[in-house]
């Protein structure tokens, strides 16, 4: 139900210029008389002899005044827009407005009768001898629509008045940008995930990734987590590689020119894509045993001379040792992982991750892998997460907090909340720095994993709710 109380001047119609109308209301007899006008008890004729009075001016000029301010009203051409999409989806709409008859009998004529017609119903103070506002207006219109105020959204450009309308559990939104009010009406009255999803294929094979300088980049890391998120191999586009994955699908780009395979794409490449045999698995986990350095850690790549160790990368390589019945082999990669966890040393991210929701994402795969590794992990990893909860973050780490403290029973109702919030017109999450360049701390996201994500994490969330 959206929104039953959307004030005309907010949504529908507004004013470009009220100067000589707003210097009258800066006076509180005039302002009284204003809203005697506006809520039927005074005249036209009467309203404007009362104000010339006290501003000692004449009732010419302030009709003149009012004439000038009721010619300046236009069309919002992006609420109109969001109007019709909400109608179209079956929802009823309705206008309420602090406005005198005669004020409105100009008003109907500032906008197609088609554009009227939007509205199920319109309410105005003049008819019903009351304002916003005041709580008997809400309670006329609530009750003469009977709507179910927890489930209607009320839209005015006045604090005050949305205020009033939370105190009756109505979801209140200020109006203070078209775009930005239109964007959460869309995200309050449409379906997250259809239009998610809608994103996604209309983007297919071209969710690429891109640099916080600007750069895009074809890489495969990304490709692999979205096809594991939607289960939809027509959407990524990544390289089969026989044997070891490679994190660029190219050459690399703003690093060396030869970019060595690394062991995190390949963990991620063997657990999520399926045309490699098992023989050839185990025959690379073989090779990747041999990238331990000297305190038994796994590393990065495949490659003596870039000696790198990150906590994430050590999850994922373990996640594909644990999948394959050969986690035993790790002992000492999972026990820095456990005091990585235990001590927070990942709080800031890490050299490969840009933050702390990447290792316990990543970690939550991991438990999932292994009832062994769930047992030892989840006393601590609870309580890690839930240290997460309310803290900033963009829609990447929001999805993957959720998607973490779901995976341990835990509820997160605030963060999902903040999460549809961000949902973008087009129905992406656009925010969502996800890796970096190690020597540079350049960051990377991709706008097609983030939200396959909140796609998952929503999903989850809402089925944890309801069970």
């Amino acid at each position: 139900m959206a929104p039953p109380a959307s004030s005309t001047h907010g949504a529908l119609l507004s004013h470009p210029s009220q100067e000589k109308f707003s210097h009258a209301m800066v006076h509180p007899r005039v302002t009284t008389v204003i809203f005697d006008l506006g809520d039927g008890n005074l005249t036209e004729e009467e309203a404007y002899s009362a104000v010339a009075r006290e501003m000692n001016i004449s009732a010419g000029d302030v009709a003149t005044a009012f004439k000038e301010a009721r010619e300046s009203l236009r069309s919002d051409p992006t609420m109109l827009d969001v109007i019709r999409e909400l109608k179209a989806a079956g929802r009823t709409v309705f206008a309420m407005s602090n406005i005198s008859a005669p004020d409105w009998d100009v008003l109907v004529t500032k906008a197609d009768p088609s554009e009227w017609a939007l509205f199920d119903q319109v309410f105005i103070s003049a008819k019903a001898h009351e304002r916003k506002p005041n709580v008997g207006f809400y309670q006329y219109v609530l009750k003469a629509t009977g709507v179910d105020p927890t489930r209607t959204v009320f839209v005015d450009d006045k604090l005050e008045n949305v205020l009033t309308a939370r105190s009756f559990g109505l979801h209140g939104i200020v109006f203070d940008d078209a775009n930005k009010v239109a964007r959460q009406l869309r995200n309050l009255v449409g379906d997250p995930i259809q239009r998610a999803q809608s994103f996604l294929a209309i983007n297919k094979k071209r969710l690429v990734s891109v640099t916080s300088r600007g750069d895009v980049l074809s890489e495969n890391f990304a490709q692999l987590l979205i096809l594991e998120a939607t289960g939809n191999r027509s959407l990524v586009d990544y390289v089969e590689y026989p044997r070891l994955f490679n994190f660029f699908q190219g050459v690399g780009m703003l690093t060396t020119h030869k970019f060595p395979d690394d062991l995190d794409t390949t963990s991620i490449g063997l657990t999520v894509s399926t045309h490699i045999d098992l023989e050839t698995k185990h025959n690379i986990m073989d090779e990747m045993l041999a990238c331990r350095n000297q305190d038994g850690l796994v590393q990065v790549y495949f490659d003596d001379s870039r000696p790198r160790i990150d906590p994430v990368v050590c999850v994922n390589i373990l996640t594909l040792f644990y999948r394959n019945g050969r986690g035993h082999e790790l002992a000492a990669t999972l026990d820095w992982v456990y005091h990585c966890l235990l001590h927070r040393a990942y709080t800031d991210g890490t050299l490969y991750y840009a933050t702390a929701e990447a290792f316990l994402f990543f970690l939550s795969r991991l438990m999932e892998s292994c009832e062994e590794v769930r047992v030892r992990f989840k006393p601590v990893f609870k309580e890690r997460v839930t240290e997460r909860f309310g803290i900033d973050g963009d829609a990447l780490a929001l999805s993957m907090r959720l998607l973490a403290g779901n995976s341990v029973g835990l509820v997160n109702r605030s963060d999902l909340g903040r999460l549809l919030a961000m949902q973008q017109d087009d129905g992406s999450w656009t925010s969502g720095w996800f890796y970096k360049y190690a020597s540079s701390g350049m960051l990377i996201k991709n706008d097609g994993l983030t939200t396959s994500m909140a796609i998952r994490a929503i999903k989850i969330s809402r089925d944890g709710y309801n069970s």
